[in-house]
Parts: structure tokens; C-alpha cells; sequence
């Protein structure tokens, strides 16, 4: 049986948007509802699962290595507040570098965590705050709905998900 799942953009919904690459541990700052937002989304049966574009590395200005350990680092501090994702996948291509079928607004990245996690696409929801990641989201047949970088995701997960 499949099951619904909540994807999440991450600079913006999970951490701080910047308005520049993050990628250091130092400069990483996990949102204050996060943590609550995903102990209720799982508790409702939802998978919660990180689609996120990550040019930095197409660009030379940070490795995956460097993402990997910020990823790691995301897993820790949720760890540490009784919370936890399911699964976190991004794209490292930057769109002046040639064309992938990763990078949001394409579909891919939500396709394969459908696939590997048995996913109902229609009883999902995307948050994100571009554009880009709800046409991925529709694109993939999954609800998306834009918020403004920096929400308070309890907000949207108790608004969107508790609703009948």
C-alpha cells in the first residue's frame, strides 16, 4: 500500500534562506518549527522527505562531500528534538553547466523518492518557496504549494495535513 509523503524544498522550509549557498555547518540554521513540523507530519503517516537543488557544487564552490556532512549534520540536530527525515535527495547540477533531468523544476528527484518509498503521489504534498519546486511537484503529480522563505512549517503541516 502506498503512502503519503511531505517533500520539502530545504534553504528557506528546513533552514534559513540566505540569500547565498549554504553549505557550511557555521552558516546552517535549522527553522524553529521544523523539528515539531516533522514528528506531526510522521505521526499523520507521512514519509518526509528533502528535494532540494544544491548548484553550489556545479559551480565549484562547495563538493558533495560538503553537502553529505551539512546532510548528516541536518540529521543530527533533528535527532536531537525527537525528530527525523526519511530521506533527503538534491541535485548538484547548475543549469549553466548543461542540462540535467534533476534539477527542480524537473521531476526526477521526487519520481525516484515515489519510487524507492512507495509514495502516493496524489496524497502528497511539496512545500517550497520558489516557483521551481511546484512545478517540480506538479510535474510529478504531487500537490505543491509555494510559502515564503523562512515559514513556520508547523504552520503549513498543521494547515495542510490535519485538514480533512
Amino acid at each position: 500500500m502506498l503512502r503519503p509523503a511531505l517533500f520539502l524544498d530545504r534553504d528557506g522550509v528546513i533552514n534559513r534562506e540566505r540569500g547565498e549557498h549554504t553549505w557550511r555547518i557555521a552558516d546552517f540554521e535549522l527553522l524553529p518549527t521544523v523539528p515539531e513540523a516533522l514528528r506531526v507530519a510522521s505521526a499523520l503517516g507521512y514519509a518526509t522527505i528533502v528535494v532540494s537543488n544544491q548548484s553550489g557544487v556545479g559551480l565549484g564552490l562547495y563538493t558533495i562531500d560538503e553537502v553529505e556532512a551539512l546532510h548528516a549534520h541536518l540529521h543530527t540536530l533533528l535527532a536531537d528534538h525527537g525528530a527525523a527525515l526519511t530521506d533527503i535527495y538534491y541535485c548538484p547540477h547548475h543549469p549553466t553547466k548543461g542540462r540535467c533531468l534533476c534539477r527542480k523544476p524537473g521531476r526526477l528527484l521526487i519520481e525516484r523518492a515515489l519510487a524507492a518509498h512507495g509514495i502516493d503521489p496524489a496524497g502528497s504534498l511539496m512545500v517550497g518557496d520558489r516557483e521551481r519546486d511546484v512545478q517540480a511537484a506538479e510535474a510529478a503529480g504531487v500537490r505543491g504549494l509555494l510559502v515564503p522563505a523562512n515559514s513556520a512549517l508547523l504552520d503549513v503541516v498543521n494547515r495542510e495535513l490535519r485538514s480533512p
